[in-house]
């Protein structure tokens, strides 16, 4: 039994597939009688399957060491085309994550989208969008992970831009698509290169061949930056991070699934592919630059944000901008499974938790906007109790897991990098300041207009929030019972400190702060021009306008006026000169034969005698 559990692993992604392909016939219109519902109840059928599939697969190999199962897709002479699948604690752990996560994701958005007419299509999107995320997590091979990225950019579009009759969503949905586009085409081109080079795409293969590659500086480089092009884009991080801030426009059960396990997919290939990346120290110093700026920059920006999805989606950003930091610091302790596993389970629990929790206030109050909020804790205690767990998950509060996996990293990096510390310490704090901002606007203080009849979410909605809630409780005793918590002889009580004490100033200065709801601009020239400077992300879309839209622009405007007049011009000359040609032979026809025959060699001596010159054989002949 357990060795057919571990030989159908890779059974996992199909799952969800089959589900979405079965809902099709209703996505599609084709079934109209029954409603949509069956599509939503197939989809959560496969979905619980593949969950308790992975989950004994889990329970089998959690203390084994990782498998390879490798797949030959086409073999042709010397060409043989496989794909590699690795069966390890953290893989499979991380399908048990997904599949729960979708699962509960699922039965929040038949609460959501009751009453929407396209929810087959929802669903069918959602379909597709899992298997991408679970075959990401147990693929072994580049050249599969590249794809299924793809696979995840087009589900993006397609969910981003669900209510494509909204001229706002569509807008979203193509920058979001195009954002990331950037990303993947150099990915693909450090793909292509890699397959030159090394002649496998198989990680083990790729890991022996990094051993023993001796590369130009140039090449090391380049190679190393466009293999993290593809999870910057991936994980929102700077430059390639206001993709996720327009995506809120999607549905809110599909910005669960996205700020929870879309970005950290990014994180994970990211780590699959450190010890590439160990080719090439710019690309490290770039990992930790991009991490610094998009961790420190994303967290001063959601402060400002008065957008209830986009305040907590730049904590996303920021807290993905400390993984990328980490990796580029080359520690030994962020290699290990169990840190990984640590941090990719309480992030991506705890922030699917706040999007619940935030979602279910849209749906009751009909409103994103903060500043319209207020007093809904009397009104939803399950929604309020939801945002507590899940803000307390979030940050370093004990006995949370997230504390105890964010000081796991940080006594990794302590003795590697100690300014990194400081970068952690300052995240935290203004994470923690930010989500008590929120709390406070949204459930605490006087009801405002939309928000004093608002009622309770139904428990479709609300099962899926005390769950996750459950699970962020019992988090520390699953860490304990996997091994994964550290004993207090071994703790670094100095970072153990730092980290408390900057959640605990960051709740408190943000319980002590001055909101004012009747405005949300402040009065003091310098107080405004720093909130329209976070508040508008450092102004860099219209920085992006002026510099790049503006150049690509440009050039499309020379390259459409060198192809209608240099082009098409020198086409239409030379058929001018044809014709011209031909009309003026036609009045000195002469009728002999010779005469016709003397100026066809003629001209092939011509054409011969200036071939000849442009390639300088007549030099040759000469002398």
């Amino acid at each position: 039994m357990n060795q057919f559990l571990s030989s159908t692993s890779w059974w996992v992604p199909l799952y969800s597939l089959i589900g979405a392909i079965v809902t099709l016939p209703w996505g599609m219109g084709i079934i109209r009688r029954t409603g949509p519902r069956p599509a939503a109840y197939f989809n959560l059928l496969t979905t619980f399957a593949g969950f308790v599939h992975s989950l004994l697969v889990f329970r089998h190999i959690w203390d084994r060491e990782p498998e390879t199962l490798l797949i030959n897709w086409f073999q042709a002479a010397d060409f043989n085309l496989s794909f590699a699948l690795e069966i390890s604690p953290v893989s499979i752990g991380a399908t048990v994550l997904i599949t729960g996560l979708s699962l509960l994701a699922q039965v929040y958005a038949l609460g959501y989208m009751d009453k929407e007419w396209s929810l087959a299509r929802f669903f069918a999107l959602f379909g597709f969008f899992e298997m991408a995320l679970t075959a990401l997590a147990i693929s072994d091979s580049l050249f599969l992970s590249y794809a299924l990225l793809e696979v995840l950019t087009v589900s993006t579009y397609l969910l981003v831009g669900f209510w494509y009759a909204q001229p706002l969503v569509v807008t979203a949905a193509r920058d979001a698509f195009f954002t990331k586009r950037v990303g993947d085409l150099l990915l693909l081109m450090a793909v292509v290169t890699l397959s030159s080079l090394a002649g496998s795409l198989n990680f083990s293969d790729l890991y022996e061949w990094a051993q023993r590659a001796v590369l130009s500086p140039l090449t090391s480089t380049l190679l190393g930056l466009a293999l993290i092009a593809g999870p910057v884009g991936k994980c929102a991080q700077f430059p390639l991070h206001l993709w996720l801030d327009e995506a809120m426009e999607g549905p809110n059960p599909a910005s669960v699934m996205r700020n929870s396990l879309v970005v950290a997919g990014g994180a994970y290939l990211l780590y699959k592919l450190q010890p590439l990346l160990i080719l090439s120290p710019v690309a490290l110093d770039s990992l930790v630059v991009i991490g610094t700026l998009t961790a420190v920059g994303a967290s001063l920006v959601s402060l400002a944000q008065t957008d209830i999805k986009r305040s907590l989606c730049h904590s996303t950003s920021a807290y993905m901008g400390l993984v990328f930091l980490a990796v580029g610091q080359k520690t030994e302790l962020t290699e290990q499974g169990g840190v990984a596993l640590m941090l990719l389970l309480s992030h991506a629990v705890a922030k699917a938790l706040l999007f619940m929790s935030s979602g279910s206030v849209i749906y009751t109050t009909s409103t994103q906007d903060l500043t319209e909020m207020g007093g809904l804790w009397s009104r939803m205690p399950a929604t309020t109790t939801a945002f507590v767990v899940g803000a307390a998950g979030m940050v370093c509060l004990l006995p949370l897991g997230g504390f105890w996996s964010m000081l796991a990293w940080a006594e990794g990096l302590v003795h590697v990098c100690p300014w990194v510390i400081g970068v952690l310490v300052f995240v935290n704090g203004i994470t923690a300041l930010n989500l008590t901002r929120v709390f406070r606007l949204i459930f605490w203080g006087e009801s405002q207009q939309k928000t004093r009849r608002a009622p309770e979410v139904g428990w479709l909605m609300a099962l899926p929030m005390v769950a996750l809630s459950v699970v962020i409780l019992l988090l520390p005793l699953m860490l304990q019972l996997w091994g994964l918590l550290p004993g207090w002889e071994g703790v670094d009580w100095y970072v153990l400190l730092l980290l408390f004490c900057s959640s605990v100033m960051g709740v408190g200065i943000g319980s002590t702060l001055y909101l004012h709801k009747a405005w949300s601009r402040s009065r003091v020239l310098v107080w405004r021009f720093v909130q329209d400077l976070l508040g508008y992300d450092f102004y860099i879309d219209r920085v992006y306008k002026l510099t790049v839209v503006n150049a690509v622009a440009f050039l499309s405007r020379v390259s459409a006026w060198c192809d209608r007049y240099v082009v098409d011009g020198f086409v239409n000359l030379v058929g001018f000169a044809t014709f011209l040609g031909g009309q003026g032979l036609r009045y000195s026809i002469s009728g002999q034969f010779q005469g016709y025959m003397l100026t066809i060699v003629v001209v092939i001596f011509v054409l011969v005698f200036l071939v000849g010159w442009s390639l300088g054989l007549l030099n040759l002949l000469l002398f």
